[in-house]
């Protein structure tokens, strides 16, 4: 773990000196936890594409102002997290035709499904704090400080989550 925060250290104070190698080379280290996050937040691959395009521009743009380089997870996870709330509030009232279902959808068996598949029937807040905890690893006080929420919504969150995902899995287990 020490190596790997010196790598970072390292990535960090190239980039900041404008070399995109090491820009890129930290972004890929973190490409598969983005998109973690941001299918967390949506399901059509254009706008995880999105929310990814724009936490990487906005990144490189404001390396500078990242304080720690131990950090760095924590706070790119933390633009994504802004920029996929930012997209959805922009197209909050914009919902094409085509991506309305016709009918219901046949769900896989339980045995089949990951846990991204899991948890996409669960609403936006509880989904979100499941990924970043199960998936990504963080602690429920890190979540906190990242979506800017009280320690105790966090964990309620979780709890709610875990009840609602309970409640879909019986649900499937009697089908």
């Amino acid at each position: 773990m020490q190596r790997r925060v010196i790598i970072t250290r390292d990535l960090i104070k190239s980039a900041r000196s404008g070399d995109t190698e090491a820009f890129i080379a930290l972004i890929e280290a973190h490409r598969q936890s983005l998109y973690k996050v941001a299918r967390g937040f949506f399901s059509e691959p254009m706008d995880i594409e999105d929310a990814i395009s724009e936490t990487v521009i906005s990144c490189w743009e404001h390396l500078s102002t990242l304080r720690k380089p131990e950090t760095f997870k924590t706070w790119l996870t933390r633009i994504l997290i802004n920029k996929c709330t930012d997209i959805k509030r922009q197209r909050k009232n914009i919902v094409p035709l085509e991506l309305l279902p016709e009918t219901a959808a046949i769900s896989p068996a339980p045995d089949d499904l990951d846990f991204e598949s899991l948890i996409r029937p669960l609403s936006p807040p509880y989904r979100v704090v499941m990924i970043l905890h199960y998936s990504e690893g963080y602690k429920a006080r890190e979540i906190a400080e990242m979506l800017g929420l009280p320690l105790g919504t966090v964990t309620s969150r979780l709890k709610r989550g875990r009840e609602q995902l309970a409640g879909i899995l019986e649900g499937k287990e009697c089908v």
